[in-house]
């Protein structure tokens, strides 16, 4: 692992000198502290932290794991999601890019480099990955993405297919490119093999279709849901597509016991509910709650800030 670290803090030298210039000007002058500027413009920092043991130790022996079996961008993968975890996503995204320089043509590395690029709120700069990534896995079989802690089943959700549709949506949809974002929606739909990514892409294909005014298109999305199915992950998704179905109420969904990513998911689930309902101001009023956390990484967090800044 030596030999490795040693590696990838050379090469992310060399990567850091010649970073587009649009990365270059964006994160020049942050404080180190700092990992982005959100749409509001204000400075979003992290509290670098140790992982839980139990993910550390398994990112460890996934990544050693990969070395022994000369698979270098997997070890690459894994280190960057571990800075990742940590809330480091500069390093994540240089560690990445570090890798590309080595592996150009693997689709993975841009695929996970592009999901951190939304974080960063550099969603231009993620669209082309995720582009690039379908690019070049075009034609071939799908890979099953391992999680870092497995779920409850032990049983892996998505793919690099799933998740390239996936994040390329969210970050059209974040730009408020609905119709782009719907396409990659359709294509992900193609690729999905199970409930869990299903109401994932249902949850915003139908957002994204409200939003583009496709309202009886949108009212299909909901037919393909229903409260008996079997989910193992993705039930604020499930829960809000009921509530968008008119099956579950706002109260029936909210629970002291949400997590941080719960209640960003939640929450801007509802404010678009209120939203698309003529209830801007409630709407807002949601957004803002969301905003004023501080579990900025969160998707939901993303869009809720999205939907403030304009």
């Amino acid at each position: 692992m030596k030999n490795l670290f040693l590696y990838t803090i050379a090469v992310t030298l060399l990567v850091a000198a010649c970073q587009p210039e649009t990365e270059q000007t964006r994160f020049e002058d942050l404080p180190d502290s700092a990992q982005t500027i959100s749409l509001l413009g204000d400075t979003l920092k992290t509290e670098i932290d140790s992982l839980p043991p139990a993910l550390a130790n398994r990112i460890d022996s996934l990544s050693a794991l990969a070395l022994e079996e000369d698979r270098l961008v997997n070890s690459y993968i894994w280190e960057a999601r571990k800075m990742a975890y940590t809330g480091d996503y500069r390093t994540a995204v240089i560690q990445l890019s570090s890798a590309i320089t080595e592996f150009p043509e693997e689709p993975r590395l841009y695929r996970h480099r592009g999901h951190r690029y939304i974080t960063l709120r550099e969603f231009d700069l993620a669209i082309q990955d995720f582009e690039k990534a379908a690019s070049l896995f075009e034609g071939q079989s799908d890979v099953v993405e391992p999680d870092g802690l497995p779920n409850a089943q032990n049983t892996p959700l998505s793919s690099l297919q799933t998740n390239t549709w996936y994040h390329l949506g969210l970050a059209h949809y974040l730009k408020g490119e609905y119709e782009k974002a719907n396409e990659a929606y359709m294509k992900g739909l193609e690729a999905t093999d199970n409930n869990d990514m299903r109401v994932a892409f249902l949850y915003w294909k139908y957002m994204a279709m409200r939003k583009a005014g496709h309202d009886v298109e949108a009212g299909k999305v909901l037919e393909q849901v229903s409260p008996e199915m079997e989910l193992i992950e993705n039930t604020s998704y499930h829960e809000l597509l009921m509530v968008f179905k008119g099956v579950f109420t706002e109260n029936q969904i909210l629970d002291n016991d949400n997590s941080e990513l719960d209640n960003s998911t939640l929450g801007y689930g509802l404010g678009f509910w209120h939203d698309i309902n003529g209830r801007d101001e409630r709407a807002n009023e949601i957004w803002q709650q969301v905003y004023d956390s501080n579990n900025w990484a969160a998707f939901g967090y993303i869009a809720s800030e999205a939907e403030l800044a304009k």
